[in-house]
């Protein structure tokens, strides 16, 4: 399976377990009068349109995407700070692709590593070789991490 069709079966299954599902869950069964049908038929559709911005050639298209789609699909008061494994998602890979981290500015070792895909000995190989930047605290900065993928 391509890259852009595992992200759009990603997507697909992401927005309808945190969006449809939960709205199957708080209405009664038959007060959607078949919207629910709708709903999934739109989403199949609305997945594929997003995968292939999250996919495409507009930086800034894809970048605006990735950050409304995490903004709705992990709303919080806290910010967003995703599991390690989150990252190395379809969505996760092209949210970090396409537009870094949406919350961070630099992030540990750990995390760059899931964003990148690598060990964390990958990491600190790439910071020896000035391929990855460090903040003032030692962490690696988002931009160099979205610079590299």
């Amino acid at each position: 399976m391509d890259e852009c069709r595992a992200l759009a079966e990603d997507l697909r299954r992401v927005v309808g377990g945190r969006v449809l599902d939960p709205l199957e869950i708080l209405f009664e069964p038959g007060e959607l009068s078949g919207g629910d049908a709708r709903l999934r038929e739109l989403l199949e559709v609305k997945s594929q349109a997003w995968a292939e911005v999250l996919c495409g050639g507009d930086d800034r298209a894809a970048a605006f995407l990735a950050i409304r789609l995490v903004s709705a699909l992990y709303p919080g008061d806290e910010p967003f700070d995703p599991p390690a494994a989150w990252w190395g998602t379809p969505l996760g890979r092209a949210v970090a692709r396409r537009a870094g981290h949406p919350a961070a500015t630099a992030v540990p070792v750990s995390v760059a590593a899931a964003m990148l895909g690598i060990t964390r000995q990958g990491v600190h190989d790439l910071v020896r070789r000035h391929k990855l930047d460090r903040d003032p605290e030692g962490a690696i900065t988002t931009a160099s991490i979205r610079a590299r993928l």
